[in-house]
């Protein structure tokens, strides 16, 4: 019996097909009489998370003795209980009635009572899996309500990603329910590497360390891996093992969500969608558009429903600022005891470049057409225009030339044919 269960196609998987995939998976499971938790990405995912829910709760809820999900947050802000409801396609009123078997957790990553450690991966581990980029113990802590349930589930999209090269999979329990250290030796690891190296590969550095915490973990675990394409509808479905079902989907998200084109461009217009409320999240059209961007041109990230850098690290970014990695490393006298993932942040949004004598040179321009104010934008070394002053019908009539627009900006990879 193969591990994973599942398949993809060019085209959507219909309903019913995911429902198959889902009974096939689970029926291999016995989960009957069991306490399960399911973790499920936030609301700043593409993703039908709704859809999977209503699947998951009509196929266990009469076997199963407990049916809880887990948001894994990382450290983005909680959700609110009518945003949840919205996100799993239920309203109050039926979580009262049709739905009172289930309920929501929010991670809490700066909580020490909600985490657990479960294991240390010693220091010369970790040189030899981040290829001697760290050599430093690395506690394993993770929300301890994994360690409470027989059996864990996992329902992560796979997309490109900046710091573990494609998100899904284990990346759910690292960082999605971690302490704060861990995440940020991840995060930051990612940011060494830089995200031009890292977005987009398979077996990156930080995939190895992740993979390698999720073998403290004791309590069975299954994960639902899947695609969405540019309408948020699943491609694909792979469920087992979470390294291997993980990894199917990898693949077909890099024939989804990586688009190469001919030659850089000079300007880029990124208009971020809905979902991406701060600059935390919004960085993201950054970082799948770096790679296309010629040097010396500019990134103009336009979000008007982006109205903060951060819901929760705000005052470190104010104070730390945008900031190409070599600005960090040349100075990490200054820097060393700053929080790790605010740096790593930071150099991802700012992107590569290089700080000699004193001075900083990023590659590019990354300029706010947001709902941040112009003053905030110079205080942490970003370009600021005004979006109420951009058409962005005459600007999409634009395209061609040294100019792209790039609608739902932050979910596709943008790469030179080329391979660079």
């Amino acid at each position: 019996m193969t591990s994973v269960v599942g398949r993809g196609s060019e085209q959507p998987l219909k309903d019913s097909e995911i429902v198959q995939i889902c009974q096939e998976a689970l029926g291999r499971l016995a989960l009957d009489g069991k306490r399960i938790l399911i973790l499920i990405p936030d609301h700043t995912r593409h993703a039908r998370i709704d859809l999977f829910f209503h699947i998951l709760h009509e196929l266990l809820i009469k076997r199963v003795r407990a049916l809880d999900f887990l948001i894994a947050t990382g450290t983005h802000a909680d959700m609110e209980p009518e945003r949840i409801y919205r996100h799993v396609g239920i309203t109050g009123d039926e979580h009262r009635t049709t739905f009172s078997g289930v309920r929501f957790f929010n991670h809490e990553h700066a909580n020490p009572s909600a985490l657990a450690t479960i294991g240390t991966i010693p220091a010369d581990e970790i040189s030899r899996l981040t290829e001697g980029v760290f050599a430093e113990p690395i506690p394993v802590t993770i929300n301890k309500k994994v360690l409470e349930y027989d059996h864990v589930l996992l329902v992560t999209p796979v997309v490109p990603h900046e710091a573990m090269g494609f998100a899904g999979g284990n990346k759910y329990f690292f960082p999605g329910i971690a302490g704060l250290d861990v995440v940020q030796t991840f995060h930051w690891l990612g940011a060494l590497l830089t995200n031009l190296k890292v977005n987009g590969v398979k077996d990156t550095l930080t995939r190895r360390v992740i993979d390698r915490s999720a073998e403290f973990i004791t309590t069975p675990r299954t994960c639902f891996a899947f695609v969405v394409n540019a309408k948020d509808q699943p491609v694909c479905l792979f469920a087992g093992d979470p390294i291997e079902s993980w990894s199917r989907a990898a693949d077909y998200s890099a024939r989804f969500h990586i688009t190469h084109v001919e030659r850089p461009y000079k300007t880029v217009l990124a208009i971020t969608p809905a979902l991406y409320e701060d600059l935390w999240v919004g960085g993201k059209a950054m970082y799948k558009l770096e790679p296309i961007i010629a040097d010396g041109g500019e990134v103009i990230i336009y979000g008007p429903q982006i109205k903060t850098l951060s819901f929760m690290h705000e005052p470190a970014i104010r104070r730390i600022g945008y900031h190409v990695i070599e600005y960090f490393t040349h100075q990490w006298e200054r820097f060393s005891k700053e929080p790790k993932l605010i740096l790593a942040h930071s150099t991802n949004v700012r992107g590569i470049g290089s700080f000699t004598e004193g001075r900083e040179r990023p590659r590019i321009t990354v300029t706010l057409a947001t709902s941040i104010p112009e003053e905030v934008c110079k205080r942490v070394n970003l370009g600021f225009q005004d979006y109420h002053s951009m058409d962005i019908k005459s600007w999409k009539s634009r395209t061609g030339g040294d100019f792209l627009m790039v609608e739902n900006a932050g979910q596709n990879l943008y790469r030179l044919r080329n391979g660079s």
